[in-house]
C-alpha cells in the first residue's frame, strides 16, 4: 500500500466516481430514517437540524456537474490497460511486505477439497491502471470539484454526535423518561456506526488527494501502516489527564503508569485509536477522582498494558474508580446513560466543531468507542469489581473495585513528638472504626463468614476494574 499507485488522475477520478454513487445512497437512508424514528424523536428540533444536513449533503453530490469527457477519454478510464513501466509479474513472486511464516495459506487443509478452494486463488483482483499523464484538465478539475465538495460536507457532519445527544435531551425532558427504549438504542447503533463508515471513506478520499504535499511514507490516506500504540496512547493520556485537571480544578490529575512496547507497531486509522483511548481514560480518571474525593492529595495510580498477541493487540485499562453495580453493567453500553447526577448544558455553539466537550454527562463516550473499536473488526469490553476497599485493615469511607492492602509507609528516621502523637491518634482511631464494624457484622451475620472464607490473608493482591479493547486486524 503506498501512495504511488495512487495519485494518478485516472485513480482519484474512479474513486470520485465511486463516492458519487455510494455516498448518496447512504446519505438517503440516513434521512429515511431520521424521518421514521419512532415516539415522536423526529420532531426534536436537533434532530430536524441533523435531518436537513444530511439532505444538504445529498444534494450537493448529485448535483455536482460531471466533466465533460470524449468517448476515448471514457474508455481509458474504463478499461483496465497495463501501464507503459507496468509489468505482470509470476504467481511465484513473494511478497516482499510480507514476512517469512505471517500468513499460512489455507488452501489445502484437507484430501477433499477437489481444487475447488484452489481455484479462486487464480483470480486477479488487480489490473494496472494507464500511467500516463495526458489526463485532460477538465478530469483533474473534477477531481478538485468533488474533494472540495467532501470538505464541506465533512465539517457540517463534524457537530452530528453532540446535535444528536442534545435532541435525545430534549426527547427525555419532553417525556420526561429517565432512559431510551430498545429501538431507539437500535437506531443509534446503526446510525452511528453509519457514520463512521461515511466519514472513513470521505476522509479517506480527502487525504489521497491532498497526500502528494505530506511526507510521511507510512501514511495513505488516513491509514497509518505503521501506527505506533505507544505514542497514541502516551498522547492520549496527556489529554485526558488534561482535560481532568480543567474539569476538576486539579493541581495534578492522577497519574497513569503505561506498559508498552515502543516498537509496538500496526496498521490502523490513528484517529479511531486515539479516540478509544481519550474517552476510556476520561472515563477512568473521572471515577478515581471522584470515589476518591477531589481533595486527596495522591490519588491511585491508574494502569494502561499493551499486549501484543499473534491475532490481535490487546489494550487493559485498570484503574480504582468504585466500581459498577452489577444491576448497572448492561446500562453502560446504552447511549445517555451517566451516573452524573445532571446532564450538562451544551453551549450555544455547541453545532460547531471547536467547541468546548464536557468531562461527562452525556454518555456517548462508551458505546461510540465500541462502535469504533468494532468497525474494523475489534472490541471493547467492561469488567467491573464493586466492594469496598481496606487500608491498614480498617475500612475506608469509599467503595472499590475490591479488596485490597495499601503498603505501610515508612516513618522518618527521626520522628517528632508531634508525628508520634499524630501516628498514635490515627492508629488508635482505625482500631476503634476496625472493631465497631467487626462488632456490627458479627450481629448481622454471626461467625459464618469466617467458617466459610477463614482468616484475611494480608497478602492478598489488589482488584482493579478492567476495561479492555480489542482491535482485530
Amino acid at each position: 500500500m503506498s501512495w504511488s499507485n495512487l495519485e494518478r488522475g485516472r485513480t482519484l477520478f474512479r474513486a470520485s466516481q465511486f463516492l458519487s454513487e455510494e455516498l448518496p445512497i447512504r446519505l438517503a437512508h440516513r434521512v429515511q430514517e431520521l424521518q421514521e424514528l419512532p415516539d415522536g424523536l423526529g420532531d426534536m428540533p436537533s434532530i430536524g437540524r441533523v435531518r436537513d444536513w444530511y439532505a444538504q449533503s445529498f444534494e450537493e453530490i448529485t448535483t455536482l456537474p460531471k466533466p465533460t469527457l470524449s468517448s476515448e477519454i471514457r474508455d481509458r478510464l474504463l478499461k483496465p490497460q497495463n501501464g507503459k513501466n507496468s509489468r505482470i509479474l509470476s504467481e511465484a513472486t513473494k511478497n516482499p511486505s510480507i514476512n517469512q511464516g505471517q500468513y499460512r495459506s489455507q488452501l489445502h487443509h484437507n484430501n477433499h477439497d477437489h481444487g475447488e478452494n484452489r481455484k479462486n486463488a487464480l483470480k486477479r483482483y488487480y489490473s494496472a491502471g494507464d500511467d500516463t499523464n495526458d489526463w485532460p484538465p477538465e478530469l483533474n478539475d473534477y477531481n478538485t470539484r468533488f474533494s472540495k465538495t467532501l470538505e464541506k460536507i465533512k465539517r457540517r457532519h463534524d457537530s452530528v454526535v453532540t446535535t444528536v445527544a442534545q435532541g435525545i435531551l430534549e426527547y427525555k425532558r419532553k417525556r420526561q423518561r429517565m432512559q431510551i427504549d430498545h429501538n431507539i438504542q437500535a437506531f443509534l447503533d446503526r446510525f452511528y456506526m453509519s457514520r463512521i463508515g461515511i466519514r472513513m471513506l470521505i476522509g479517506q478520499h480527502i487525504a489521497l488527494t491532498d497526500q502528494r504535499a505530506h511526507s510521511d511514507p507510512t501514511y495513505v490516506g488516513i491509514i497509518c501502516t505503521k501506527t505506533n500504540v505507544r505514542d497514541l496512547a502516551q498522547e492520549a493520556i496527556e489529554n485526558a489527564r488534561f482535560v481532568c485537571e480543567d474539569h476538576y480544578g486539579l493541581f495534578d490529575a492522577p497519574k497513569i503508569q503505561l506498559v508498552c512496547n515502543p516498537d509496538l507497531n500496526f496498521m490502523y486509522v490513528p484517529g479511531h485509536l486515539s479516540h478509544m483511548l481519550f474517552e476510556t481514560l476520561k472515563n477512568s480518571l473521572r471515577a478515581v477522582v471522584e470515589t476518591h474525593g477531589q481533595d486527596k492529595e495522591e490519588f491511585p495510580v491508574t494502569k494502561v498494558v499493551v499486549a501484543e498477541g499473534k491475532e490481535d493487540i490487546t489494550i487493559k485499562i485498570s484503574d480504582e474508580g468504585g466500581g459498577i453495580p452489577r444491576s448497572s453493567i448492561p446500562l453502560v453500553w446504552t447511549y445517555m446513560y451517566t451516573t452524573v447526577d445532571q446532564t450538562p448544558q451544551l453551549d450555544p455553539d455547541f453545532n460547531k466543531s471547536d467547541f468546548k466537550a464536557p468531562m461527562a454527562g452525556f454518555g456517548y463516550g462508551l458505546p461510540i468507542s465500541r462502535l469504533y473499536a468494532r468497525y474494523f473488526g475489534g472490541d471493547l469490553k467492561l469488567i467491573s469489581m464493586e466492594g469496598p476497599m481496606v487500608d491498614e485493615g480498617s475500612p475506608s469511607d469509599f467503595p472499590s473495585q475490591g479488596l485490597t492492602r495499601q503498603p505501610q509507609r515508612a516513618p522518618s528516621k527521626k520522628p517528632s513528638m508531634q508525628n508520634i502523637s499524630l501516628a498514635m491518634a490515627s492508629r488508635a482511631m482505625k482500631l476503634k472504626r476496625v472493631a465497631t464494624r467487626e462488632v456490627s457484622e458479627r450481629r448481622q451475620v454471626g461467625d459464618a463468614e469466617e467458617m466459610v472464607n477463614g482468616p484475611q490473608d494480608n497478602n492478598s493482591s489488589p482488584w482493579w476494574r478492567n476495561v479492555s479493547m480489542e482491535e482485530g486486524m
